[in-house]
């Protein structure tokens, strides 16, 4: 039951976390850059967003996006970070399915628990790795961001990764754990059962044997 609550709980996050994840990736609120301090900018209608994708002017009335197309052009940390993040989107869908299918409440035919353990492992290191991506990403951008332009503050789609990044380890590592660990408890049980069957064949035959030396004396 433990085990089963853990697995729930850990695909829940791991859930919350891709969606983090995929919200972060397709938006362009990343960083508000200003040169003047934010509250200045925002007075004096000069506050820009940045994004992997997109550079946009936000004034009164206006909010005007021009799409970064010269991929050639563009600095390092965005190239890695489009790279990292469309990586981190994709991970997680089949991570995402294989953990929803290795859920104690579905059943695939007469498929045994320890298949369902070792898709949820491999689910779980799925959303991990993803989860890594997400985390360079959205601690490399603003970084590379401050560099090239100086002040700025973060913006709704980098909360967004953090806390995307941070349900996805969370999640992975407990279905990973949990999982892992009910592979074992199994296999020792199934070992268990083998010896105390092989004990109980052996004793007829050892008492048979005993019976048929004392009628021969």
């Amino acid at each position: 039951m433990a085990n089963s609550c853990l697995q729930l709980g850990g695909f829940l996050l791991s859930f919350l976390g891709w969606l983090g994840i995929v919200i972060a990736t397709s938006t362009t609120d990343w960083v508000n850059i200003c040169k003047y301090g934010l509250n200045t900018c925002k007075k004096m209608d000069e506050l820009e967003a940045r994004g992997p994708w997109a550079h946009c002017v936000i004034s009164t009335g206006l909010y005007h996006c021009v799409s970064l197309t010269q991929i050639l052009d563009l600095p390092a940390y965005i190239q890695t970070t489009r790279a990292l993040m469309i990586t981190g989107s994709i991970l997680g869908f089949p991570a995402v399915v294989m953990l929803l299918m290795s859920m104690p409440c579905i059943s695939l035919g007469n498929e045994p628990q320890s298949s369902k353990n070792k898709r949820a492992i491999l689910g779980g290191v799925l959303i991990i790795i993803a989860a890594i991506c997400g985390l360079v990403s959205t601690i490399w951008f603003p970084i590379g961001a401050h560099r090239e332009h100086g002040l700025m503050s973060f913006g709704f789609s980098l909360y967004s990764g953090w806390v995307g990044t941070i349900f996805s380890l969370l999640g992975g590592s407990i279905v990973t754990c949990s999982s892992d660990s009910s592979t074992s408890h199994s296999y020792q049980e199934n070992n268990h059962f083998y010896y105390s069957k092989q004990g109980g064949s052996n004793l007829p035959a050892a008492s048979s044997t005993n019976h048929a030396k004392s009628a021969h004396v």
